[in-house]
């Protein structure tokens, strides 16, 4: 079937064949774009970064967070550079695949290519006392409590 295309001398092929493809791109795009899901927001549940993590060194000890709480080595926190204070996040040591839940109470760490310090105590879960460094996923399982 030929669409006529009055006062022209060429063939209705090639007018056939762009619009076939342009409407099978059109199809496609749709359908793709429906399949995908849209990734979480920043600090929502399911938010993730990558990157490398390091820990407080034991001089900390004592010392006000960002938070206003004091910093104690025992406990399972974190700092990370602008995730609100009060949210769990789960750290995952991609080399070891060891995790840790943890609370973001302090802001940093303020060296480049790193997304979160840890506790002492989370850090020896992940098994990265002696690295010091290492690469981690960080994935938010609770966002921050409403104020």
């Amino acid at each position: 079937m030929y669409l006529c295309l009055p006062f022209t001398r060429f063939s209705a092929q090639p007018v056939l064949t762009w619009a076939k493809r342009t409407f099978a791109f059109a199809c496609f795009a749709v359908c793709l774009s429906s399949c995908a899901g849209s990734a979480p927001a920043f600090g929502e549940r399911g938010y993730t970064e990558e990157g490398k993590a390091s820990y407080y060194a034991r001089k900390f000890q004592g010392r006000k967070m960002a938070n206003g709480e004091r910093y104690r080595r025992g406990k399972l926190t974190a700092a990370h550079k602008t995730l609100p204070f009060g949210t769990k996040v789960k750290v995952t040591n991609v080399r070891t695949h060891k995790t840790v839940k943890v609370r973001i109470t302090d802001r940093g760490p303020f060296v480049s290519g790193r997304i979160v310090d840890l506790s002492e105590k989370a850090a020896r879960r992940l098994g990265m006392i002696k690295a010091g460094v290492v690469p981690v996923k960080v994935k938010v399982i609770k966002p921050a409590p409403e104020s």
